[in-house]
């Protein structure tokens, strides 16, 4: 397959003499190990060209040897075209969108870009699925080659920062923000951290802090008003391709929640791909830009998400983890071996953490799918689901709640069905392909939910029937089933849940 790059950032960044994203080291080795061909588009050569410095341009011109420049270039017609004319502003964006040109033309594959303007542009044209920033194409990657996948990436582990090694490079990007960071790490060494390693090498890091109305912040502009917030202090990841960065983000709303705040804020810099392409994943899951923080550090930009129980029907992700009473409430069930490999805190006592070490993309991703061929269709956006495990009387117990981001029905082919399913369900291409055939012409449909509460208690089938949520032992709904209001405020009751998740 030919690969084409996002105009000149990911060679800069790959010839470069200092390694400035090592995001691009692991890119680079995936592109040669699933044998991509890698093209660059004569624009990229002109810009190179018109560097200053000699030297560079001339060590840069012998690097670029080892790719291929498309020797003809598409045609900028339609629908580029027409998008390009409303959205470019300047002879960049104009640029970019002819990359997007030998997409649509099927000069190349695929198009691995980190610009988030390119991307808006390829959904425009309904190319987005071969569009890819470095970690969707690795998150695919991983999907479509698991046999080639061999990094041994273990489970978030809770550590005290004292425990944790902080000589390792993985900080070094801390050191050169933050004067003093070393100092600040070792004062907090009794505190409670949350790491992920791949071999033993650090990959992700989170550490976050409560604080109360009394907290300073003197240096944050907007001034912030007295609440009872979460910071999250410290947040970096580069496992990329593993949806760790979700992963974190869902321990941090787990906390929020214990903690009762009313709001979490971080503070960051946007200077370096990984603080980028965080704040993209914060935007997405509602935070939203507050002001500046000012320091010896320099200014980093301020991020909150109001945290105040709500519900956001048209966009669960903004009021996530929260979920309303109010909507349709579906019973599903899910089979034993498919349920901890989707909801890795729901997991039993029963179940050994050693069979679930955290390295595909869907056990760590907080949005999922649902692959189903059940009777009832009628599931909307910011509907809720309790996931039921099935076992019997005593062994099946409901386990979790889920929102519904959305449905796909009806599914085009087997090859869309795989597309949606790929880095967000627990289902292999071959289980995909007999689930597809099983009904003939009666083919599956696939919803879209957050993951968004593991119950502390998991009421079994035998509870679930003196309660009246389900009539008796054989008859448990096949498919998506509705239930009540009352129903699903008797299930939080009996779980021991933490009633305040449920709004409305």
């Amino acid at each position: 397959m030919k690969w084409l790059n996002e105009h000149t950032n990911i060679v800069i960044h790959r010839e470069a003499s200092k390694v400035i994203n090592k995001d691009i080291g692991q890119l680079f080795f995936w592109l040669d190990k699933t044998k991509y061909e890698k093209f660059i588009h004569p624009l990229t050569v002109d810009e190179i060209n018109k560097y200053k410095d000699n030297n560079t341009v001339e060590a840069m011109n012998i690097k670029l040897d080892s790719y291929n420049i498309l020797k003809t270039t598409a045609p900028f017609d339609e629908p580029i075209k027409t998008i390009s004319e409303k959205i470019d502003k300047t002879p960049n964006d104009i640029e970019d969108s002819k990359l997007l040109s030998e997409v649509i033309h099927d000069r190349v594959d695929i198009l691995i870009t980190e610009d988030k303007k390119i991307h808006y542009k390829a959904r425009l044209a309904g190319i987005s699925n071969r569009v890819y920033n470095i970690e969707s194409f690795l998150e695919k990657t991983f999907a479509e080659n698991p046999s080639l996948v061999d990094y041994n990436v273990l489970s978030v582990k809770q550590q005290l920062l004292g425990k944790v090694k902080l000589a390792d490079s993985f900080f070094d990007s801390f050191r050169e923000d933050y004067p003093g960071f070393d100092k600040w790490f070792n004062g907090k060494s009794n505190e409670i951290s949350y790491t992920c390693y791949y071999g033993d090498e650090i990959g992700a890091f989170l550490y976050i802090k409560k604080e109360d109305e009394t907290e300073n912040y003197s240096n944050i502009s907007p001034s912030f008003q007295p609440k009872k917030r979460l910071k999250i202090g410290t947040l970096k990841v580069t496992l990329n391709g593993f949806k760790v960065g979700e992963r974190l983000l869902k321990i941090v709303y787990d906390n929020a929640l214990k903690q009762k705040v009313d709001e979490i804020y971080v503070t960051i810099f946007d200077k370096r791909p990984e603080q980028i392409r965080l704040i993209g994943l914060l935007e997405s899951f509602g935070f939203k830009y507050h002001g500046v923080k000012s320091s010896s550090a320099g200014e980093e930009k301020v991020y909150i998400r109001d945290f105040k129980p709500k519900f956001d029907k048209e966009n669960p992700r903004f009021t996530y983890p929260y979920f309303s009473k109010k909507t349709n409430i579906w019973f599903v069930s899910i089979f034993p071996e498919y349920h901890t490999e989707l909801f890795p805190d729901s997991i039993l006592k029963t179940e050994s953490l050693i069979d679930f070490i955290e390295n595909e993309p869907h056990r760590n991703a907080i949005s999922k799918v649902y692959v189903s061929h059940s009777k009832e269709r009628n599931i909307k956006r910011g509907d809720t689901i309790v996931f039921y495990r099935t076992g019997g009387l005593y062994k099946g117990v409901v386990t979790t709640i889920g929102i519904v981001e959305g449905v796909i029905n009806p599914v085009k082919n087997f090859s869309h069905l795989v597309e949606l399913c790929k880095t967000k369900s627990i289902l292999t291409e071959a289980e995909l392909k007999k689930f597809w055939e099983q009904y003939g012409n009666y083919k599956p449909f696939v919803v879209t939910f957050l993951y968004a509460y593991s119950f502390p208690k998991r009421p079994n089938l035998a509870k679930l029937i003196e309660l009246g949520i389900i009539a008796g032992p054989n008859q448990m709904p096949r498919g998506f089933s509705k239930i009540t209001e009352n129903d699903l405020i008797k299930s939080l009751k009996a779980s021991e849940s933490n009633e305040s998740i449920v709004v409305d």
